[in-house]
């Protein structure tokens, strides 16, 4: 049973395998296979709901994703959430343009109705990549220490945006940005 969908942000193929060192990195060193083992895909979280109408969203999204552009982006800072599923995170500079991006998903998905929790609204909205989740609460001061060893920023383009059924993660549909034809 699902336990909720998300809107996600992916990258061009080389900033996602910028993402996926991180990911297999903390894999071998047994820190965290989490994201990997949900078959999860690097991503920036857009929107999460734990109830959605698939259908509704395929068309709120596919409209959006066909006024915009590919998003540059530079991942350059590494953190981590409050809470307790203790995930690690790539952060990308909150330029204009990915705040403005979110925002506009955010007035078309609120046009329609939709539903959106605190945690996505513009003003609350913190943008980050995960690389590790479930990290062992002993083991956090080493994963940071392993993160602090990457090439940081590292820089890229988000491409696609698409709604995914988690957990595991299974993609629904994506489009690519700045072109009405599916991904």
């Amino acid at each position: 049973m699902s336990q909720g969908y998300a809107i996600e942000l992916y990258f061009d193929p080389a900033l996602e395998n910028q993402v996926l060192k991180a990911w297999n990195v903390l894999a071998r060193r047994q820190i965290s296979t989490h994201l990997i083992e949900i078959e999860s895909r690097p991503h920036i979280t857009l929107y999460s709901s734990s109830f959605a109408e698939p259908t509704k969203l395929e068309s709120i999204v596919k409209n959006f994703a066909s006024k915009q552009e590919p998003l540059s982006l530079s991942l350059s800072a590494i953190g981590g959430l409050p809470n307790d599923n203790n995930v690690l995170f790539l952060a990308p500079t909150p330029s204009l343009s990915l705040l403005q991006f979110h925002s506009q998903l955010y007035d078309a998905l609120k046009k329609e109705g939709i539903e959106i929790t605190e945690d996505y609204r513009p003003d609350s909205w913190i943008p980050y990549c995960a690389v590790a989740q479930d990290v062992p609460k002993a083991r956090i001061g080493e994963a940071f220490c392993v993160l602090r060893d990457l090439k940081l920023p590292v820089t890229g383009y988000a491409m696609d945006i698409g709604l995914v059924e988690f957990s595991p993660v299974r993609e629904l549909f994506s489009f690519v940005l700045g072109n009405s034809v599916e991904g």
